[in-house]
Parts: structure tokens; C-alpha cells; sequence
């Protein structure tokens, strides 16, 4: 057992066998005070030792409840935060592929509409190529072309105009 000097600047680590029920008198070694100790204040003191500890065990025990508690808040909000974050993904995701297939949609008009012009373009050359045998073959198809070389160019005048 630990007893403690009136002056408070040494302790003793002593039997509690060596001290009887009636108490006995105590010599500090460090100061050579002398004075009388009794059991009971032993008892008293470990009692106030004990009810300091149990104090200290259910404020410590709180605490930690406290802390589960706070842990499993900080993992709900963990939780929830992922869950969101999922939904935002998934949302993101389907906007991503709503604006791709937009895109998709208006790169395959556009890839249409230049297939489309080269592909005209490629047919007045090759009539222009071919205009000799081809009336020779059709008479009336003559004043097709003509016409249509006519409305060519005034397509280029046109063009060459606005800018």
C-alpha cells in the first residue's frame, strides 16, 4: 500500500500487514516528520480511491459511448454520402449518354448531309464526263444537262457573291 507524507513530497510503498488495526506512528525518511496512521484512513482513502476510479471508469465508459455514437453518425453520414454520390454517378452517367446520342445523332446527319453532297458532286462529274455518249443515247436529255449546268453556275455566282 501507498502512503503519502503530511508534507506531500514523498510516498511510501509499506505492507498494510506491518501496520495493526489501532494504527502506528510514521517517520518520513525524506523530512523526519513523524506522525500516526491508522487503518481507517486507509479504508477511507481507498474508498475515495475507489469511488474516484468507478467515477472515472463511467465518465471514460460515456465517453467512449459517446464516441461509438459519434462513429456510427460519422458512418451513416459516410454511407449516405456514397449513396448520393452513387445516384449523382448513375445520373451523370445517363446525361453523358443522352448528350452522347445527341451528339451521335447530329455527327450522323452531318456525316449524311456530306455524304450526300459528295456523292452529288461526284454524279455532275461524272455527266459532265459522259454528256457526248449519253445524248447520243437519249436526245432529249441534252437540254436536261444544259439546264442543269446553267443552275450550277449560278449557284457558284451566288455563292461567290456573298462572300
Amino acid at each position: 500500500m501507498i502512503i503519502e507524507c503530511p508534507c506531500k513530497k514523498k510516498k511510501f510503498n509499506i505492507d498494510i500487514n506491518l501496520i495493526p488495526a489501532e494504527g502506528r506512528n510514521l517517520q518520513c525518511g525524506s523530512c523526519d516528520r513523524v506522525w500516526f496512521y491508522k487503518k481507517e484512513e486507509l479504508i477511507s482513502e481507498s474508498s475515495q480511491v475507489n469511488e474516484y476510479i468507478a467515477i472515472k471508469e463511467k465518465e471514460d465508459s460515456d465517453k467512449l459511448n459517446d464516441d461509438k455514437s459519434k462513429d456510427q453518425l460519422i458512418k451513416q453520414a459516410v454511407e449516405e454520402n456514397e449513396k448520393a454520390k452513387s445516384k449523382l454517378s448513375t445520373i451523370n452517367e445517363t446525361e453523358k449518354k443522352s448528350e452522347l446520342i445527341k451528339k451521335t445523332k447530329s455527327s450522323k446527319f452531318f456525316s449524311y448531309l456530306i455524304v450526300f453532297i459528295i456523292s452529288l458532286g461526284a454524279l455532275i462529274i461524272l455527266l459532265d464526263t459522259l454528256k457526248t455518249p449519253l445524248v447520243n443515247i437519249f436526245p432529249g436529255l441534252e437540254v436536261l444537262l444544259f439546264n442543269l449546268y446553267e443552275t450550277l453556275k449560278d449557284i457558284k455566282l451566288f455563292i461567290i457573291d456573298l462572300s
